[in-house]
């Protein structure tokens, strides 16, 4: 076999190969996420909400990949979203004190955050605020992706 025939198929066959795991990364988690909670059942959880923001796409940190769109409501006992998120692994609902929108801001506040959980589907979500966190000294909700430390979105509340 010729060299140039040689390098010609290692390149392909690695091409291929980043390609695939790529995308693995991404359908992953939507292949495996829980099913959402209906808007319904949303709506329902978020009825005693004390705060509500909105999720945009255009935030600076935002682009094509991490990304949020909606309704987001925060309550005493739960925060909720009635929207999307671009699907991605090891999201992480945090409560801050002040507005984020860049991964600097994020890595720089992240110590004086608070982690309410995880976020495990990409429409719509509910998730439980733990015992002794009180959602009124914040300001901000923000989804970041854990393993890749990727901002995803964030929406100030109050």
């Amino acid at each position: 076999m010729k060299l140039k025939t040689m390098i010609l198929l290692l390149i392909t066959h690695i091409s291929v190969g980043v390609f695939g795991v790529g995308l693995g990364i991404y359908l992953l988690p939507i292949l495996t996420a829980p099913t959402s909670p209906t808007e319904s059942e949303v709506t329902q959880l978020s009825s005693q909400a004390q705060y509500s923001a909105t999720f945009k796409k255009d935030l600076k940190d935002s682009d094509s990949f991490h990304w949020g769109e909606g309704q987001v409501s925060v309550g005493p006992e739960y925060i909720t979203l009635t929207g999307n998120l671009a699907p991605g692994p090891d999201y992480k609902l945090y409560l801050s004190t002040e507005f984020v929108e860049t991964e600097f801001d994020f890595n720089r506040l992240k110590a004086t955050m608070v982690r309410i959980g995880d976020v495990k589907t990409f429409e719509n979500f509910a998730i439980k605020i733990p015992q002794g966190i009180n959602a009124s000294k914040y300001n901000t909700v923000i989804i970041w992706c854990e393993t890749f430390g990727e901002f995803i979105t964030s929406a100030k509340y109050q």
